[in-house]
């Protein structure tokens, strides 16, 4: 375990092979600077804004080596926050809103870039819905294990926490409340084993497809040259949901006595 590393029930490979162990070479150099959780989130967030201004240019090496570092900084952030007891609520929503703002922005530098921003929208919400499920998931999880939930401190009242919080409340609230909705309902209506239903092995099959594996891919398709692929990439994603959750409730549901 990567010292300062998110603890969760289940990693994404990605992360836990390569991303974050890099990610603690930077924080390494970075622990006894001035260089705060939140300068880093500016930063990757600005990385990802080239990115976006790369792919129209059609820069792709270039965008897919930038999609790269930012993902060692997104690691980066939260890890230099755990080392230095420097979590914060502000950051917590500071990081998920810019992340949002980030996609956003390069999603449609691929609609534009491809002519397809019919495909490119559906591809993001498609995109937001899998990263949405990921943390909800693991949430029933920790529930359903008797485990806490991972909160964090909780700031003094300020405009900034303010504005952050009210735009989680805006564009994921209603998702989180959706998702979790739908999960206990058909884990009570179909009598599901919980102990199943929400276990390791189903969230092994959301959890690979976080932001990490996500830019990963996107940098490997633009290093082909293919930013149109990429966004089929994640419309199939969709499909591959469908099918896990099917396999998610088959294998939930208690055996005859």
């Amino acid at each position: 375990m990567v010292p300062g590393a998110k603890e969760r029930p289940v990693q994404e490979f990605l992360n836990a092979l390569l991303f974050r162990p890099l990610a603690h070479l930077v924080v390494l150099l970075l622990l006894r600077t001035p260089v705060r959780p939140h300068h880093l989130v500016l930063f990757h967030t600005g990385l990802v804004l080239g990115t976006a201004w790369l792919l129209l240019r059609g820069e792709d090496l270039g965008a897919a080596l930038l999609l790269q570092l930012k993902t060692v900084l997104d690691n980066a952030d939260g890890q230099l926050a755990r080392l230095r007891g420097e979590v914060t609520e502000l950051g917590r929503y500071l990081d998920t809103g810019l992340d949002f703002l980030g996609n956003l922005f390069l999603f449609l530098a691929l609609g534009l870039r491809t002519a397809s921003l019919e495909k490119a929208l559906l591809a993001f919400l498609v995109f937001t819905f899998v990263q949405s499920y990921d943390f909800n998931l693991e949430r029933l999880h920790r529930l359903a294990k008797g485990l806490s939930l991972p909160e964090g401190p909780k700031d003094r009242e300020t405009l900034g926490l303010r504005l952050f919080r009210g735009l989680y409340a805006l564009l994921f609230a209603p998702q989180d409340r959706a998702i979790v909705a739908l999960e206990r309902f058909l884990q009570g209506r179909l009598r599901l084993d919980p102990s199943r239903f929400w276990d390791e092995g189903a969230l092994a099959g959301v959890v690979n497809l976080g932001l990490t594996t996500q830019l990963f891919f996107l940098g490997v398709f633009l290093l082909f040259h293919e930013p149109g692929a990429y966004l089929t990439f994640v419309l199939l994603q969709a499909v591959y949901l469908g099918l896990w959750y099917l396999w998610r409730i088959a294998r939930s549901i208690p055996s005859p006595r």
